[in-house]
């Protein structure tokens, strides 16, 4: 399977073929957009409100139809044996598509490049020589800053021709980093696809070590389900969540690359504290206990606490008559609403009309013939609200929060049985607020506060969620999650060996649970595409500690000279009150100036207590240095990373600062070990670790 990259003006050269063809493509590109742009739809509205929804949409098409110049339009051919969908006819000529980003057509509306999500595309991703899915050949082309300079040839029923590893295919998986994450279109493997293309209805669990693209995948698949799927998501709209903003901002550019721009991104305390301000934190003990499912019962009792069995009659005066609804019938209804299981504030709106229907079949047996007018009239009748008001009063959930978090005696009545004493006291405010507005409530009082809305009206629903490094989300935290999805479908996307909270999940068996999801499919992708063989088996070392019984990544990248150790002699151990990490500080320097050397992105890596001393360090040395998240460009390619922001980022080469640090950041040890694992595995071309102090027993 030979590359071919040469320079040619013959008509009878394929390269220079291609590249006519990449000219025409993009000039009907432009032409698309062209058309997109002169459309007019005066004549077309019929009031204000259509003419600004059609007008939004022809610019979000426009917006669609961009070509980015460096971005390629297509990177692969198909050569089918015979025409698509036809019968096979013996002798008859196959069809031949180029496969792209994205859907381009001529003048005449004949296909110019096919997007990559089109069945047509699938067998670019799914052939193979046991299966070639009717495919002759197989073209991959490789790009130099947009400009097509090679291609190469796989022919798939040809018996002559042997297997090979594509170097197209290799170069773009290592093509070094600059900028935010891009899309994998073009290198999409094929247990990568199937995820990629499962079905709306049905709910994925990826789990991925690293370098696995897990992240990629569900990105891909959101696209992939918004092309199969797009009026459906159109209506109930779709949302990627990511553990926070700086990786979202990593992310932000993959689906718009693939022209989705419609795809809204958040991290869950986003979704949680649209009604509150976050002020405070928990220690973890705290936040542990907020973050268990026990707490969801908790609150569900103290919301149904507030209903009260009603021990007055109402009476109803309207003119000249009075009518009377005994207590026992009242209390009746209230029965019969809890054992419905309604939202609460369904319920609380319910009440007054069951009321009034009971004072109207009294005036239908007394000859009257009330209608839908007098029901409701006498559902907002004096006495009904407040027969309503006793029985089945209305309920803020933050205030029900407060109280929960400030008062001892409601804590203890709602939450016997299901938390200990012990727990009460750990989640009690030492200093209750006096108000909703004046607490400082934490990231996890926003999720109970969540909860509690969620209790009293049902949250909106969206089509497709995508949840990245799941396996940080506390139970509590599922459910909120779970509720943007409760009628739609979600992709987990996450990785057991990289949970570094207090309560990261155990097993994707019990998240999903929490999700509401028990019914997705897992999926495993254990062949690594990203960090090199060397760096992942060092990093494996860690695995029997922090996630045992998991398999490790199986690299397909090979890279003589990835991994370097260098221990700084003659510092010792770092003293966290008096720090004389000079001579670290200097080596560390060192080897990002020799990274900074190769082309590509370098992130230096460190426990977060470290990076004041490492920015000073670096700004003495003259170098400047980028934060999580921001962008990289040829004139900046060094970015300064704190362990606790490293998660679901990735650099061409990473240095990594005093091991030992970063394990002794965390709570525990098995939390530290995993945060250095997600350290030890950023690099997709060389990693350096740097350290003064010894080196963690599992790794030696």
């Amino acid at each position: 399977m030979p590359a071919h990259e040469h320079e040619s003006d013959t008509t009878t050269d394929p390269l220079a073929h291609e590249r006519a063809h990449l000219a025409a493509s993009r000039a009907a590109l432009r032409a698309m957009r062209e058309d997109a742009q002169a459309l007019n739809i005066r004549d077309v509205t019929a009031n204000w409100v259509n003419a600004a929804v059609l007008q939004a949409q022809i610019t979000d098409r426009i917006k669609s139809l961009a070509d980015l110049s460096h971005t390629p339009l297509f990177f692969g051919r198909l050569d089918y044996l015979h025409v698509v969908g036809a019968e096979k006819a013996e002798g008859a000529e196959g069809e031949q598509f180029y496969i792209g980003r994205r859907h381009v057509h001529d003048a005449d509306g004949d296909p110019m490049v096919i997007d990559w999500r089109a069945p047509v595309s699938q067998p670019f991703y799914r052939a193979s020589r046991n299966e070639p899915l009717d495919v002759g050949q197989r073209r991959r082309f490789g790009y130099t800053g947009g400009e097509l300079t090679a291609y190469e040839d796989e022919h798939l029923t040809d018996p002559a021709e042997t297997t090979q590893t594509s170097k197209l295919l290799q170069a773009e998986i290592e093509r070094p980093r600059v900028g935010p994450m891009r899309d994998i279109v073009a290198t999409i493997q094929p247990e990568q696809d199937e995820i990629v293309r499962s079905g709306l209805g049905g709910s994925v669990c990826v789990q991925g070590g690293p370098g696995t693209g897990k992240t990629a995948v569900g990105l891909h698949r959101v696209a992939y389900l918004l092309y199969a799927h797009r009026e459906r998501l159109a209506r109930t709209g779709t949302l990627v969540i990511g553990p926070n903003r700086s990786f979202l901002h990593y992310i932000e550019q993959v689906l718009p690359a693939l022209g989705e721009l419609e795809v809204k991104q958040a991290t869950v305390d986003d979704l949680v504290t649209t009604h509150i301000e976050v002020r405070g934190t928990d220690e973890a003990p705290a936040a542990v206990v907020k973050g268990d499912a026990r707490m969801a019962q908790v609150l569900r009792r103290a919301i149904r606490s507030h209903v009260t069995p009603p021990t007055e009659p109402v009476m109803v005066v309207r003119g000249s008559r009075r009518w009377r609804v005994p207590a026992y019938e009242i209390e009746e209804m209230v029965d019969e609403l809890l054992a419905r299981d309604m939202r609460y504030g369904a319920a609380h709106e319910a009440l007054p009309q069951r009321i009034a229907h009971a004072v109207l079949v009294r005036m239908e047996e007394a000859g009257e013939a009330p209608d839908d007018r007098v029901q409701n009239a006498v559902a907002r009748n004096p006495a009904v609200k407040a027969a309503v008001k006793a029985a089945w009063p209305s309920v803020e959930p933050a205030k029900l929060v407060l109280r929960l978090l400030s008062d001892p005696e409601f804590l203890a009545a709602q939450a016997e049985g299901l938390l200990t004493e012990d727990e009460q006291k750990t989640i009690l405010w030492a200093k209750p607020a006096r108000s909703v507005k004046s607490a400082k409530w934490s990231a996890a009082d926003a999720v109970l506060i969540d909860e509690a809305n969620d209790l009293v009206a049902r949250t909106h629903s969206l089509g497709h969620v995508v949840i990245d490094e799941a396996q940080d989300l506390s139970p509590m935290q599922y459910r909120a999650v779970g509720r943007r999805c409760s009628t739609g479908s979600a992709t987990v996307l996450g990785d057991l060996a990289q949970g570094t909270t207090p309560w990261s999940t155990q097993s994707w068996e019990q998240a999903l649970h929490h999700l509401g999801k028990s019914d997705a499919v897992v999926e495993e992708l254990t062949a690594g595409f990203r960090v090199p063989r060397e760096v992942i088996a060092y990093a494996s070392r860690l695995l029997p500690v922090i996630s045992p019984g998991l398999a490790a990544v199986e690299s397909v990248r090979e890279s003589p000279g990835s991994l370097s150790v260098r221990e700084v002699p003659g510092v010792g151990p770092l003293d966290a009150e008096a720090p004389d990490s000079g001579a670290l500080d200097a080596a560390v320097v060192a080897a990002c100036e020799e990274s900074l050397k190769q082309e590509g992105s370098t992130g230096l890596i460190a426990a977060d207590a470290r990076i004041p001393a490492l920015a000073a360090a670096l700004a003495a040395a003259g170098h400047s240095h980028l934060s999580p998240g921001e962008e990289t460009t040829a004139e900046s390619r060094l970015t300064l990373v704190p362990a606790s922001l490293a998660k679901g980022l990735e650099y061409d080469y990473v240095v990594l600062d005093e091991p030992a640090a970063v394990v002794d950041g965390e709570p525990d040890e098995r939390t530290g070990l995993r945060r250095l694992y997600v350290a030890l595995t950023r690099a997709v071309s060389g990693l350096i670790v740097v350290h003064a102090t010894r080196l963690p027993d599992q790794l030696t």
